[in-house]
């Protein structure tokens, strides 16, 4: 399984700590913590990063140290991604979708006790041939 690691700079304030990643600019986040901080950092690396690969960008080979504007009393630290599991978590998540139904149809699905959602799933799998 492919693991990438990007080096976070987390810069200490009154209210925890703010992270952002020199070679993925807009890549930022916080934490009250240092530990929320860098569970923080974990899950922004690993959407950026899914972002860029949906949106068909580049993904940067990370650099090295030091970074000349590194601020004083600021903690580098090596963050690691798997991409492999975050593609499939947000592949695999739940989003809502709207769908149009004759009213007898909705009525006798209502009366019959049916999931919507499992139905569509199973019906839309079946119907692509493929595997939920």
């Amino acid at each position: 399984m492919e693991k990438l690691t990007y080096l976070a700079i987390f810069e200490p304030s009154q209210d925890g700590f703010g992270v952002y990643f020199p070679d993925l600019p807009g890549c930022i986040t916080t934490g009250d913590s240092f530990d929320e901080a860098l569970k923080m950092a974990k899950e922004a690396l690993g959407l950026h990063l899914w972002g860029m690969e949906t949106d068909g960008e580049t993904v940067p080979t990370p650099s090295q140290p030091p970074y000349a504007d590194m601020p004083q009393d600021s903690i580098l630290c090596a963050v690691d991604v798997y991409p492999d599991l975050v593609r499939r978590e947000m592949n695999n998540r739940t989003v809502r979708t709207n769908v149009t139904l004759p009213a007898w149809l909705k009525n006798a699905a209502e009366a019959a006790g049916l999931n919507y959602s499992q139905v569509l799933q199973t019906a839309l799998a079946e119907r692509l041939g493929t595997q939920l």
